[in-house]
Formats: structure tokens, C-alpha cells, sequence
């Protein structure tokens, strides 16, 4: 039997807990062929390159993996449905992303994201409380996915008891993503959950069209702005990605950083007696331990010459966001969590035009839910090392994080400054 390659051994879940040396080993050729014909590129300045490059297209339905994959869609939608910006083109893309952030953030609505951390701390503080009286908590369970959840959810305008109905069908695509699946079982779950979603956020999406809120879905619903409102499926495309995108990379992020910091109980001291460490720190996280771990579906639209290698026009390619964050042609000891590391220019949230939409939000929720983790958990241990993780190779996070604590410290008045944000 032939020994597997490096990308065989990724996608491979034993590997799941560390695929870095097999990114390692993809580095040696920054552009890969692989047998199927599609490429990956593994190193730093070869993907900074390519998300930068408008000879790159986003647009799934050029994409011949995609469409040999089942993916219908970026948001586990199924056929019939218009695709968000996520997976657009210039000038669509740029259209629609500016209707969506005329509401999320600057220059229109700058205090959208601020104005909302006084809330992230009161949800962060109220799941630490919940830990009290207990010898053993599950950092997932209690902490990294209840606060995104809560937050896109309140941010969206999703009412509190549609909360768990969403997270079923949201599990069950992502479940889809699985590589051990067949193909058919993949298209199957990704089909069901879809549906599933697509007529939850419909309801949603009028709920709010008819009687409008202070929250994003409401504005986007009744948007009069100087490009038009978003038709009413691109609103549910639209609504969909923000609340699974939203979430799902943020509860990696912070699973990810919380494991990051019982590995590294010296980082974890100097957070507890420096809150404001926390910036710099959530910054390496994304460069050390990423949640999202490559790119896929990504189409060349020419002929594009790269690290000595041509990617014909119409091939397809997978940009390894984790394996350019851990470059040592970007940065010195890549392997090593450096927290306060400067001039990290990393590819946690991406690059180019489709830099991530919440990373905002999501360094935010970061740096509340790990300052909290380190100031009010006493003496916490991992308990299983590695943890179990999710399925994804791409969504890459602990499934769970179980961790023993002797007690919780109540909780301390912080004052952060607007500089924090």
C-alpha cells in the first residue's frame, strides 16, 4: 500500500488534533498539483498573492470541485437559492457586502459591533457564574458556544426559542463537511439542512420585514438605501451566513485559544495579571491555531503563474490559510505562541476582498471570553490532551474541552478603554 500524501494525511481526522507537520511537508512545494487535478497552496506569500488577485474567482458555479462535491451553495443551501457574497465576483460581491455592512459597521453604523460589548460581558460573566460549585466544565459547552451564539442571535434579531432550533439544522450541515462521509451521505445532510434553514430564516426574514426592530436582519429587511434592498432570497442567503459564520470560527477561536493557554500556563498568568494582552494575544491565535484552516473552492479564471507553477485557466484550488500562518518565510519560530508577537500579519480572517465580514465581532468575543476564562477560573487543567475534535478539516476545533477547576473568582468590574475595541 502506497504511503498517503501530505493533503490525504490532513483531511485524514487521526490527524485532526495536529496537521501541522503534514502542512510542513506541502510547504516544500507552495503549489501542489494533486491527482484529481486541483491545487493547494501552502505558502504565505503565495496565498497573500492569490486572495489578492482578481484572476481568482469566488463564484462556486465555475468551480468543477465544487460541483463534483454537491456544494450548492456557501451556506448549506440547496438548489434554486441565490448565492450570498461570500461566493460572488466583483461588482456583485462589492454590492452586496456594502449593503450588508451599511448596517454592520463603518462608515454608516460604526457602533453596531462597540456598542454590543457591554452585553458580550454580561453573557461571558453569567456563563462563568454558571460554573460555579463545579470540579469540571466543558469550554465549548459552557463558554465558547453559548457566547457567539447568543450574541449573532441577538444581533440578528433571532428570537430566544428559535436559538436551538437553528443550531440542529447548523450542526447537521456542517456535519456535511465531513471528508469520512460518501459523497451521496454528504449531499444528503447537506440537502436536508438546508431546507431546513432556508425556511427558518424565511419565516424569520418576514417576521422582521412586518414588524422591524432594532437588530441587522431588520435593517437589511427595510433597507432604502442608495443600491436597493437585497431581493428577498439574497436576504436569506445573506441572513444564513451571517448567523452560521458568524458563530461557528468564533467558537473554534476561543476553544482553540483556551486550549492554546492551558498549554501555555505561563501566557495564561501573563493574561490574568495583563487584561490588555488580550489584543495581541487573540491576534497570534489567529495565526498559531486558526478556526478556519484553508479555503476551498476557489476558480482560476486565466492562467496564473506562481512559485514556479502554472494553474491552467478554469482549474480549481484550495488556499491553506493555516499552512501560510505558520510560514517561517513570514514569521521566525512559527511554531512557537508568542503572544504579544509584532507586525503579525496573519490569515486568520483571510485576505483581499472577501477579508472576513465579523472579524470585528469575533476578535472581540476572543478577547472577553479568554480574559474571563484566565481571571475567574482557578487553577484549570485539561483534562484529556489532546481533546476530541470536530470532523471538519477546515473548521478545525475541539468538539469538546473538558477542564478541571477548583473554583470560579467572582467576577471583577473591568473598564476597558475604547482603544480595546
Amino acid at each position: 500500500m502506497s504511503q498517503a500524501s501530505a493533503w490525504e494525511q490532513i483531511l485524514d481526522y487521526s490527524n485532526r488534533a495536529n496537521p501541522y507537520p503534514f502542512y510542513a511537508e506541502l510547504r516544500k512545494t507552495p503549489v501542489t498539483r494533486l491527482p484529481d487535478g486541483t491545487y493547494v497552496v501552502s505558502g504565505y506569500a503565495e496565498i497573500a498573492s492569490l486572495l489578492h488577485d482578481p484572476r481568482v474567482s469566488s463564484d462556486i458555479t465555475l468551480n468543477p470541485a465544487a460541483a463534483a462535491a454537491g456544494a450548492t451553495g456557501d451556506d448549506g443551501e440547496g438548489p434554486g437559492m441565490s448565492p450570498t457574497f461570500l461566493s460572488m465576483d466583483p461588482p456583485d460581491h462589492d454590492k452586496f457586502r456594502r449593503i450588508a455592512m451599511r448596517h454592520f459597521g463603518p462608515p454608516t453604523t460604526p457602533g453596531r459591533v462597540a456598542g454590543m460589548e457591554p452585553r458580550m460581558t454580561e453573557i461571558a460573566t453569567e456563563l462563568i457564574d454558571n460554573m460555579a460549585g463545579r470540579t469540571r466544565i466543558d469550554v465549548v459547552d459552557d463558554l465558547a458556544y453559548p457566547l457567539p451564539v447568543t450574541v449573532i442571535c441577538e444581533l440578528l434579531g433571532v428570537p430566544p426559542g428559535d436559538e436551538q432550533r437553528f443550531r440542529i439544522w447548523i450542526d447537521m450541515a456542517l456535519q456535511s463537511t465531513d471528508p469520512g462521509l460518501d459523497p451521496e451521505t454528504q449531499q444528503k445532510k447537506r440537502a436536508e439542512a438546508g431546507k431546513e434553514l432556508r425556511s427558518l430564516m424565511e419565516d424569520l426574514v418576514e417576521d422582521h420585514r412586518q414588524a422591524p426592530g432594532n437588530d441587522l436582519l431588520s435593517a437589511m429587511a427595510t433597507d432604502d438605501g442608495p443600491e436597493g434592498r437585497m431581493s428577498a432570497e439574497q436576504l436569506v442567503g445573506t441572513g444564513l451566513l451571517l448567523l452560521i459564520a458568524g458563530h461557528e470560527t468564533t467558537v473554534n477561536l476561543i476553544a482553540n485559544g483556551a486550549l492554546t493557554l492551558l498549554r501555555h500556563p505561563h501566557e495564561l498568568q501573563r493574561l490574568r495579571n495583563d487584561p490588555g494582552l488580550a489584543i495581541p494575544m487573540v491576534e497570534e491565535l489567529l495565526r498559531y491555531e486558526p478556526p478556519v484552516h484553508f479555503v476551498p473552492f476557489r476558480t482560476a479564471l486565466d492562467d496564473i503563474e506562481i512559485a514556479g507553477t502554472t494553474i491552467p485557466a478554469g482549474s480549481s484550488f484550495t488556499l491553506l490559510l493555516a499552512a501560510g500562518n505558520r510560514d517561517p518565510a513570514h514569521v521566525p519560530n512559527p511554531e512557537l505562541f508568542i503572544p504579544d508577537r509584532p507586525n503579525n500579519q496573519h490569515l486568520g480572517f483571510g485576505g483581499g476582498i472577501h477579508l472576513c465580514f465579523g472579524a470585528p465581532l469575533a476578535r472581540l468575543e476572543a478577547q472577553i471570553a479568554l480574559t474571563e476564562f484566565a481571571n475567574r477560573l482557578e487553577n484549570p487543567r485539561l483534562v484529556t490532551d489532546p481533546p476530541p475534535y470536530r470532523p471538519s478539516p477546515f473548521l478545525r476545533g475541539p468538539s469538546h474541552l473538558q477542564v478541571d477547576i477548583d473554583g470560579v473568582a467572582e467576577a471583577a468590574k473591568t473598564v476597558r478603554s475604547k482603544g480595546d475595541i
